[in-house]
């Protein structure tokens, strides 16, 4: 009888596992809409950087082009006016790179020590933060242009360095991951132990943080690299550019009604910009995913 039971029991069961509740069905083609809307600028921007300048003016913007130039489109981007997208490229990543290693040590130090240590004046400095947060950053060029062309910064790399050391968003991130995930009774083992505070934070705390390391650094990476208006009003040598101010003198500069022969650079060009971000989440999702389950204490 029970070899009879389970024989009728077993479809029954794969019946309830294949049934699907409306709000489900909702939810998933909600989410397939929005993920083709957010997909859609970046497929029309793979095919158009593979179109010649007639198949990009020719054919409908999300179909492919007659012949693929993909080849040539890069050719011509890093040949055109003596390679200055390469020295573009790499000032890019020098500004997006050096700014967010340096604000990912000063958020984490900051959030850390606000998190864990209880001093005078803490509460009032974390609501200056989160103030901070609140203020745009384009709010912050002109005064930053007017401070650094005090001192002579301007037209150099650190007139877009030194605003972009700090990041009161990582701050904010920091000091909250570290309140949830640092455990004091860790922290206090550790001192027990014989270890410095400075060794404490470098052994212990850091890889408990490894998770909120990389979401700031990322954070900070995307918006030092996509930053437009500060480099625009702070640098006027054109190879100080980065991408984004680069891209757009080329874009400027093509006079009205003339045949826009720049347009396959420009669009090639924020192609391979978005390239480095792409794999940069790829390669570091892992650490979002294994930092999941660390700060976990047993009881």
């Amino acid at each position: 009888m029970s070899v009879r039971a389970a024989r009728v029991t077993a479809p029954r069961r794969s019946n309830r596992r294949l049934k699907l509740k409306p709000s489900s069905v909702l939810i998933a083609v909600f989410l397939f809409v929005l993920s083709m809307y957010f997909l859609a600028p970046l497929y029309w921007l793979v095919v158009s950087s593979t179109k010649t300048l007639e198949d990009l003016f020719g054919t409908p913007g999300l179909w492919v082009g007659k012949t693929l130039n993909f080849g040539q489109n890069l050719e011509r981007l890093f040949t055109y006016n003596g390679g200055i997208y390469l020295r573009w490229l790499g000032n890019t990543f020098l500004y997006a790179g050096v700014s967010a290693v340096v604000a990912t040590g000063v958020a984490t130090l900051g959030g850390y020590a606000l998190a864990k240590f209880r001093f005078r004046g803490r509460n009032l400095a974390f609501s200056l933060i989160l103030g901070a947060i609140l203020v745009p950053n384009t709010a912050l060029v002109l005064p930053l242009y007017l401070l650094m062309s005090r001192l002579g910064l301007t037209d150099t790399a650190w007139a877009v360095l030194l605003p972009s050391f700090v990041s009161p968003f990582g701050v904010y991130l920091a000091r909250v991951y570290s309140a949830a995930s640092v455990p004091d009774e860790l922290l206090d083992a550790a001192r027990v132990d014989g270890s410095s505070e400075l060794r404490t934070f470098l052994t212990v705390v850091l890889p408990v943080l490894a998770p909120a390391l990389v979401t700031i650094f990322m954070f900070q990476f995307v918006a030092v690299w996509n930053n437009f208006f500060l480099p625009l009003v702070m640098l006027s040598s054109e190879t100080n550019f980065p991408v984004t101010v680069g891209l757009q003198t080329w874009n400027v500069g093509i006079p009205s009604g003339a045949q826009p022969v720049l347009i396959n650079l420009i669009v090639t060009g924020s192609f391979v910009a978005v390239v480095p971000l792409l794999v940069g989440f790829l390669l570091l999702q892992r650490y979002w995913a294994g930092g999941l389950t660390l700060g976990s204490v047993k009881g």
